[in-house]
Formats: C-alpha cells, sequence, structure tokens
C-alpha cells in the first residue's frame, strides 16, 4: 500500500534558536543544562517551521541503550528509556538528539513505515541498529525497502579513542575501526553503520558528511562539554508538499 504521504527528513543546525551561551543558541536537549524556558522556545520552534503541532514532534529520553519503541499517537513528553522511535502515524514527527553520536532515520515509503534512532558508540556497539529494523518489520516495512539516513557525526578522522575501545567496538560493529587524522587509533560509526545496514540487506544509505567536532555551526560534546544538542527528524507529511528548506533549523535531506 503507497504511503499516504511523502517521508521528510531535517537536520538542525545550532543558529537560530533563543539559547544562551554555551547552549547558544538552537539548543534542543533538555538534558544538559540549559534553561527549560529556552529549550521549550526552541523546540516549538522547529514543531512551527516543519509544519507540525508541539505534540506530534516526538521526543526520546535516551540512554545509549538499545530498546525501541513504537509510537501511535501524539505525546506531551518524551518517550521514556529509548533510544529509537517506530512509526506509521502520518504527520508524527521522530526526533533524535545528538552532539557528535550518529542519528540513523529510516524508511519504507512505500510501507509509510518510518524511525528515528540515536546510535552512539555503545547503542551501536550492542545492536540497536538490528533491533529497530525488526521492529520496522513487523509494524509491515520491508527490508529491501528501507532506506537509511545518517546525520551529522564525529567523523573517523576526529574520533580518537584508546586502542583497547576500538577493538572492542570493532569486534561488534565491523568497519568501524580508523586512524585519525593525528594518526590514533579512531571509530568512524557512521562507516560501521552504514556496513551493518548494507549487510542487513536495506535498500540504500545516504550519509551527510559533516563531522560534528571540526564543523563549529553543530554542537559537539567531544569538542567543548556543557553544549547543545541538535536534533535530526523524520516524518511523513500527510500533504505531500515540499516545504523546501528549512530555515533556521537547517535543510530537508
Amino acid at each position: 500500500m503507497p504511503a499516504p504521504g511523502r517521508v521528510r527528513r531535517v537536520t538542525t543546525t545550532r543558529a537560530g534558536g533563543v539559547s544562551a551561551a554555551p547552549y547558544d543558541s538552537f539548543n534542543l536537549g533538555d538534558h544538559v543544562g540549559d534553561d527549560p524556558a529556552a529549550v521549550a522556545a526552541n523546540r516549538s520552534r522547529l514543531a512551527e517551521r516543519i509544519g507540525v503541532a508541539d505534540d506530534h514532534l516526538i521526543w526520546m529520553e535516551q540512554i545509549h541503550g538499545r530498546s525501541v519503541a513504537v509510537v501511535d499517537g501524539p505525546r506531551t513528553e518524551a518517550v521514556p528509556a529509548t533510544d529509537a522511535l517506530v512509526t506509521v502515524g502520518p504527520g508524527l514527527a521522530l526526533a533524535v538528539l545528538t552532539a557528535d553520536c550518529v542519528p540513523v532515520l529510516l524508511s519504507d515509503d512505500e510501507a509509510g513505515v518510518i524511525a528515528a534512532v540515536h546510535a552512539g558508540r555503545v547503542g551501536a556497539r550492542i545492536g540497536i541498529i538490528p533491533r529497530v529494523l525488526d521492529a520496522m518489520v513487523e509494524a509491515g516495512a520491508e527490508m529491501g525497502r528501507i532506506g537509511a539516513f545518517l546525520g551529522p557525526a564525529a567523523s573517523g578522522e576526529m574520533y580518537e579513542v584508546p586502542a583497547t575501545m576500538q577493538r572492542d567496538v570493532e569486534a561488534h560493529l565491523p568497519g568501524s575501526a580508523t586512524r585519525t587524522r593525528a594518526g590514533t587509533c579512531g571509530l568512524d560509526l557512521r562507516a560501521g553503520i552504514t556496513r551493518q545496514l548494507l549487510e542487513s540487506g536495506i535498500a540504500a544509505v545516504a550519509s551527510d558528511p559533516r563531522c560534528t567536532i571540526s564543523d563549529r555551526t553543530l554542537f559537539s560534546h567531544r569538542r567543548g562539554a556543557p553544549t547543545g544538542r541538535i536534533a535530526s527528524v523524520i516524518w511523513i507529511d500527510p500533504q505531500g508538499v515540499d516545504p523546501g528548506r528549512v530555515d533556521p533549523v537547517g535543510g530537508t535531506r
């Protein structure tokens, strides 16, 4: 059955909000020490710019785990203790917060099944991606029709880790190990996740090449904490109208 609208994706930057330093200015994370009123205002601005009501923009209480939650309607509170959201509901926008971790947006456009995933080093290592793919299939998706978009994240050139950590992650997420720009042990989680997704049989993977550590238009916990969080959002637009470039929250992808 065709999807009841067009799948949309958007990634924010740190510009265009009301938060004060060091969260300046479009911080969307409510767990980083920012003024709650500023975060609420920024979240409302994001909802307005992508054309959904505040309670249709669905957030997670991200815990670096592998729990997956299915969302079937609007919410005024974050989905507790989960790192992936799945829905078949048109107009429900699923958001993932990051500041170096990998945001993964997945969709089977034909079935109208979408997902948003917080895939940090821990979550990717312990298998959040296979869990969410299983949940999408259970909701009606077909693996061979699922496409993925990986948003801005720490790049392998900049993400330095101890050798023992690199070996451990590589053992669980092959393709992640790399060398940094400085010649030290590093991790490229997007490379490992891309390999895992394609080996799972999904249709295609696209990736935003921006590195959160080196690109100062984005938030990065590694570059300087405390700091804010960007959001990557996916939703099914029931109207099918192309919003074009979304300002001030980055561009549609």
